[in-house]
């Protein structure tokens, strides 16, 4: 979830995206110190990415790399020390001022040129060998800022080129979680909070809004129930199989491939008599090269659940309302979609079709659920 260089970026429900609208809602996050260090602090994230270059110098020595939404310019500043003969940093808002520095105050401005604009719209003197980027959001594909690696990749990037990370892979689980309580009661809270409302409105002011009730609760019922949650599990939570829905290699992946994200998969439950609360949603990203040009040794970065390590992006986790009892053996049969928002392209609406085996094989009803994550 580095700080990214998006610009105007076109999405399928809603076409050319405003460009002011999109930095005042996305951008402008990026801009602030405090978000980059929550990043620079994750030691997953930086011990892969560091990793992944100086375990694979031969990739960096002498080359050009571009760096697509360098934020603080962290990866910048290691493709220059991996060897790098020339790093372009893009980045998209006034961070770019305090990469800037970090470059100078590394000695390496020689090598690094930091510069400030979208990836869509910045024109680079040549192709490039490498093309870094810390580009994965919640969930992998919320945010899209893979959109504008794919714009880089296509317009900047030589057919001999590497991309870091070169695959990522997106996964889902079935899980056990103390959150479905938690939500329903926030829910029941502010309905029971709402009806308070109402009556001192009425008794005071002489104004019945309870027309209203429909709306807010539906409006309280998407926050509290529909929404997915950030989280960061321990694995004991996770209660089967867990079955990826989507790889991507980042050579060859175009936007079109990431628009929706479709998946049937099934899972067992391998632990006894339980509580199926949700799903949790995670990606792992693989750092390989091509298979022309292999890493010397392959680097991966995951965000599934950790009893040790979790990361910045935690899972993310879609709560059933009301749980379902089930028994080791149950088989869980799930049809998965991921959509863009129409109001908002970087934000994604998710739903699930499940149906339950029991190990007796009686079936038990079917389940279907949408969920958004914002």
């Amino acid at each position: 979830m580095g700080s990214r260089a998006n610009g105007v970026v076109s999405s399928s429900s809603s076409g050319t995206v405003d460009k002011g609208v999109d930095f005042a809602n996305y951008f402008c996050t990026y801009a602030f110190l405090y978000h980059q260090k929550e990043m620079l602090c994750d030691r997953v994230r930086m011990d892969a990415y560091y990793s992944a270059v100086f375990q694979n110098k031969h990739h960096f020595k002498g080359k050009t790399v571009l760096d697509v939404g360098t934020g603080s310019g962290i990866l910048a500043i290691w493709s220059a020390q991996a060897g790098a003969r020339k790093v372009y940093a893009v980045e998209a808002t006034k961070m770019s001022e305090h990469a800037l520095s970090l470059v100078k105050a590394n000695h390496l401005q020689d090598i690094v040129e930091v510069i400030e604009g979208s990836m869509e719209e910045v024109v680079l003197p040549e192709k490039v060998d490498v093309i870094i980027s810390e580009w994965m959001g919640y969930f992998l594909l919320r945010e899209s800022m893979f959109d504008s690696v794919i714009c880089a990749r296509d317009r900047w990037l030589k057919p001999t080129g590497v991309m870091y990370p070169s695959h990522a892979r997106m996964w889902v689980a079935p899980i056990r979680s103390g959150l479905v309580d938690q939500q329903k009661n926030d829910y029941e809270g502010t309905m029971d909070d709402w009806y308070g409302f109402l009556e001192d409105t009425k008794n005071y002011y002489g104004v019945d809004i309870s027309v209203l009730t429909r709306p807010f609760s539906e409006e309280q019922e998407k926050y509290y129930l529909q929404t997915s949650l950030w989280s960061n599990l321990h694995p004991h939570q996770v209660i089967g199989t867990a079955a990826v829905i989507k790889e991507i290699d980042c050579r060859t992946a175009t936007v079109n491939d990431i628009l929706q994200v479709r998946s049937t998969f099934s899972s067992a439950i391998n632990v006894e008599r339980t509580c199926l609360c949700g799903f949790a949603g995670w990606f792992d990203v693989h750092f390989r090269g091509r298979v022309e040009d292999p890493a010397l040794q392959e680097i991966e970065l995951t965000t599934a659940p950790s009893s040790i390590n979790g990361t910045h992006w935690g899972q993310q986790v879609f709560l059933l309302h009301p749980p379902v009892h089930v028994d080791e053996g149950s088989n869980l049969n799930v049809s998965f979609s991921m959509n863009r928002s129409k109001e908002n392209h970087r934000l994604m609406e998710v739903e699930f079709d499940v149906n339950i085996g029991q190990p007796s094989g009686k079936m038990l009803p079917p389940i279907n659920k949408k969920f958004y994550i914002e």
